[in-house]
């Protein structure tokens, strides 16, 4: 797979593909590609206004059916229930979730139910969304789930005595480690349930390693640090890859018919920063079966959604 690159991307006509986050970044430049090449893409989106701007240039791509736009709030789980609702309502089958969205070291928020925002929106949000669309996802040929991690999962723990940061001293990065490092705990179990039970679903995982999106300015401006902000501008100009290169390792993972469960694909060059999309491994602790079931218990807890892949997601 060295060197791939979108032209070796197998035609997407008849498949239906959800991205969340679908507005900018590597889930516009996602959308973009797989509309391109023929799949109904559904894209999930938070903010009205940036939804429908993009909506228009994912159709500008389109070679197949028309893009649609979902409305959805990834934090918050009254959202998630009526996205999936309506996904469902559209359609009878989703044959790829890309599970994309996500929010990047922002000042301590909490969402209605008072769980921290980067937690909440990053991991418990798309493991909330999988699960509703798993009878939808069961239904198709060869369902495929990609969650987008990163490499700051690799400083990245689930302290279980506190996910929410309400006993400790907030720290914006670490919280945002915690966030992408279950991304990976979720991806890799979900893999093995799917396999426990029987189903061909696959569920893998990828990284844009260093990518110039919106991601990076999200947390100055809601402190309004205008430095900062102006500071990862000018980083990302320099120092990293375009969002549609970093969208390659997902697009592959999404695409590609040799992808099996549990892998995790990332960008080939140093410190798996830049380049074209390969296998790469995750730390070895995202592989923890026990902490995996951990952190699934626990996300079923919370989010009210429970995993049957004989009769889909109910609630737990």
């Amino acid at each position: 797979m060295s060197g791939w690159s979108l032209s070796q991307m197998p035609d997407q006509r008849g498949r239906t593909v959800v991205i969340t986050g679908a507005n900018s970044g590597l889930g516009l430049r996602s959308a973009e590609a797989l509309a391109g090449s023929g799949a109904r893409v559904l894209m999930a989106c938070r903010n009205p206004d940036k939804g429908a701007s993009a909506l228009e240039a994912v159709t500008a791509k389109a070679s197949g059916p028309a893009p649609e736009l979902v409305s959805l709030d990834l934090s918050e789980p009254a959202s998630i229930e009526a996205a999936a609702a309506d996904i469902t309502s559209r359609t009878d089958h989703v044959d790829v979730l890309m599970n994309n969205a996500g929010v990047m070291a922002i000042p301590l928020r909490r969402n209605s139910e008072g769980w921290e925002l980067q937690f909440a929106t990053n991991h418990l949000g798309h493991f909330a969304l999988t699960g509703r669309l798993l009878p939808a996802l069961l239904a198709a040929e060869a369902p495929r789930v990609v969650t987008t991690s990163s490499q700051a999962s690799r400083p990245g723990k689930v302290d279980f005595r506190d996910p929410q940061w309400e006993r400790r001293r907030y720290s914006r990065w670490f919280a945002y480690s915690q966030s992408k490092f279950s991304n990976l705990l979720f991806a890799f179990e979900l893999a093995r349930r799917a396999e426990a039970a029987g189903s061909d679903l696959v569920s893998v995982a990828a990284h844009p390693g260093y990518a110039a999106t919106h991601l990076q300015a999200v947390g100055p401006e809601m402190e309004g640090n205008k430095l900062m902000g102006r500071v990862m501008a000018a980083t990302n100009r320099v120092m990293a890859q375009s969002d549609a290169d970093g969208a390659l390792p997902q697009l592959y993972a999404a695409t590609m018919p040799d992808v099996k469960p549990s892998e995790y694909f990332g960008p080939k060059g140093f410190g798996e920063q830049k380049g074209p999309p390969v296998r790469v491994r995750a730390k070895g602790s995202a592989y923890d079966e026990g902490t995996a079931k951990k952190l699934w218990d626990l996300s079923e807890e919370l989010t009210g959604v429970a995993y049957d892949f004989g009769g889909g997601a109910s609630s737990a």
